[in-house]
C-alpha cells in the first residue's frame, strides 16, 4: 500500500496548472503572474490536502487504498502530498516520489476509481470556493495524467 500516495498526488497535481495569464488590469495581471504557491501558501495546500484525504479515505469506492495504514503512515502520506503540491505549485519544497506511471502500476485503479477521485477533488475545491475557471484548469490538468494512472 506504500504506492497509494502517488495516486493521491496525481489527483491533486492539477494545482500546478493554475497559473493562467489573463487579460486583466495591470494589478490583477501582476497578482496572477505570481506562482500558485505564492498566491495560496503552504497552509492552504495543507488544508486542501487534509480535506481531500478525508474524502478519499471515507469514499466507498476508494477507501480500500487506505487499508493497512497506521497513524504514522497516514501522516507520512499527508506530508508527501503537501510536498508534492508545494513543488507542483512553484513552492520551495522537495518531492522525491516516483513518476505517476511507475507509482500506479499494479494498483488496479479503474475508471470508476478515477471518477470517484475527481468527484472528491471537485467537492474539496467547492468547499474552498475555488472559482470555476481555476477549478476547470485543475481538473483539466489532472485529466492529462489519467493515462498514467488508470489500468496499470
Amino acid at each position: 500500500m506504500k504506492r497509494l500516495t502517488p495516486f493521491l498526488y496525481c489527483a491533486l497535481a492539477g494545482f500546478a496548472a493554475i497559473s493562467p495569464l489573463y487579460l486583466a488590469p495591470p494589478q490583477a495581471a501582476a497578482q496572477q503572474q505570481r506562482s500558485l504557491y505564492q498566491r495560496l501558501g503552504y497552509d492552504a495546500l495543507a488544508a486542501v490536502t487534509d480535506d481531500f484525504i478525508g474524502r478519499i479515505a471515507t469514499d466507498a469506492q476508494l477507501k480500500r487504498f487506505f487499508v493497512g495504514h497506521n497513524k504514522e503512515g497516514l501522516q507520512r502520506i499527508r506530508q508527501h502530498i503537501i510536498d508534492f503540491l508545494c513543488v507542483a505549485t512553484g513552492g520551495p519544497c522537495v518531492y522525491t516520489g516516483q513518476d505517476m506511471k511507475t507509482a500506479h502500476t499494479g494498483l488496479g485503479i479503474t475508471e470508476a476509481d478515477w471518477n470517484a477521485s475527481v468527484q472528491d477533488l471537485t467537492a474539496t475545491l467547492n468547499k474552498f470556493n475555488v472559482p470555476d475557471k481555476e477549478k476547470g484548469e485543475v481538473l483539466g490538468a489532472i485529466s492529462g495524467l489519467k493515462g498514467d494512472i488508470v489500468g496499470h
